[in-house]
Formats: structure tokens, C-alpha cells, sequence
């Protein structure tokens, strides 16, 4: 990653202002910077079939303490979830199966 400027207590921010870095690849939310030690883990999901479904995982999983961005892909039953720190697997179990569909693991 680029040089950052970092204030005490403030998330780290590329030197350019900018949330992606030289390689392409940009942090959570638009317009920000990623703070430090954000987690990123990939859950395969069954059952999702369209976009209400994906919506219905994402808002049970973005309701987990520490979760920052939850994307769920109908398709290919992928739901990635970005939090401050390593979820428990039996915690996004537990909100996969509110929204009414099963957690196989992690893909």
C-alpha cells in the first residue's frame, strides 16, 4: 500500500486522497479508506435466486456486531463480508439461516 497520512485514532488514508491504491483495488465504501485490520472472509450460501434473496442474506449478516459490508451474489452463492474482526462462523450461520437459507462454509 501507498505512504498514508494518519492522524491518532483516524482510519489510514493513501497519501492521494484516494480509497484505491496503485494496484487497482479499493476499500470498503465509497469515497473512504478501509481502516486497518478490516477482516474480509467469503461464505458459500445456498438457496439464493435473486436479488430480494441476496437482499435478505445481506441485511441479516450486516447485522452482526463488526460487520462493515456484506455482498451477497445470487448466482454464485458467494457472500462476502468485510468486519473489524474475524466473525464467528456460527453467528453468520445463525443470521444465513434468519433469512431463510443455509451456510455450507466458507468458500
Amino acid at each position: 500500500m501507498t505512504a498514508t497520512s494518519a492522524t491518532p485514532g483516524a482510519a489510514a488514508t493513501p497519501a492521494n486522497g484516494s480509497c484505491c491504491t496503485p494496484e487497482g483495488s479499493c476499500g470498503t465504501g465509497a469515497g473512504s479508506a478501509a481502516p486497518s485490520g478490516e477482516v474480509t472472509t467469503t461464505y458459500r450460501v445456498t438457496g439464493m435466486t435473486c436479488g430480494h434473496c441476496e437482499g435478505a442474506v445481506s441485511s441479516e449478516i450486516d447485522e452482526i456486531e463488526g460487520v462493515t459490508s456484506v455482498q451477497a451474489v445470487a448466482a454464485t452463492g458467494l457472500v462476502t463480508v468485510t468486519s473489524t474482526a474475524p466473525l464467528d462462523d456460527e453467528a453468520v450461520r445463525a443470521a444465513v439461516d434468519e433469512a431463510g437459507y443455509e451456510l455450507v462454509g466458507r468458500a
